[in-house]
């Protein structure tokens, strides 16, 4: 299999769980994981898409939302992974979907009081509008605060979570044996 885990992230949360997919993907195969400004714009040659980011203001972050979220993270003295194109402005160069089967993540912040929305499940609609084929739900990881941290057990449970897609979607025969 081989598999690509494109991320988009400001304070570094996002990055963390894509490096964890990346993880529980290679048990499978060659897998890249590269921050959004560094993935090609073309799906050639792909078994498997994974794609995530951070949720701003109920979905995908913009241009605006990335700048406020930069402007935090400068303030306390934390460089972005991403500084430059988001998630949003790259799907909408990608190419090549023919059926490729693509998956899509976000971070949110954990809340009891408010929906947050959901950046995957957007990234999700344009994967299949590209020609991807999107079997698996979008999936949400979270974040304590708009700088994180992650909840505890949020890295291992994006490996987890990844150790399984490859099966779910058909590119591997069985879990591998350290998931089981």
């Amino acid at each position: 299999m081989k598999a690509l885990v494109v991320y988009e992230s400001i304070f570094g949360n996002t990055r963390r769980i894509a490096e964890a997919i990346g993880a529980g993907l290679r048990a499978y195969g060659e897998v890249r994981v590269l921050e959004v400004s560094m993935a090609p714009a073309r799906a050639d040659g792909l078994d498997l898409l994974v794609v995530g980011g951070p949720t701003h203001a109920w979905g995908m972050s913009r241009a605006s939302t990335r700048a406020g979220a930069r402007e935090q993270a400068e303030a306390k003295r934390m460089e972005p992974p991403s500084p430059s194109v988001g998630v949003r402005e790259w799907l909408s160069a990608l190419s090549g979907g023919r059926g490729i089967p693509a998956v899509a993540f976000d971070t949110a912040i954990k809340t009891t009081w408010s929906p947050t929305g959901s950046a995957a499940r957007q990234i999700a609609r344009r994967l299949g509008a590209a020609g991807f084929r999107v079997d698996v739900p979008a999936t949400q990881f979270l974040v304590s605060d708009t700088d994180g941290p992650l909840l505890e057990g949020e890295i291992e449970r994006a490996r987890v979570w990844a150790e399984g897609l490859a099966v779910d979607l058909g590119l591997a025969a069985e879990e591998p044996a350290r998931a089981r």
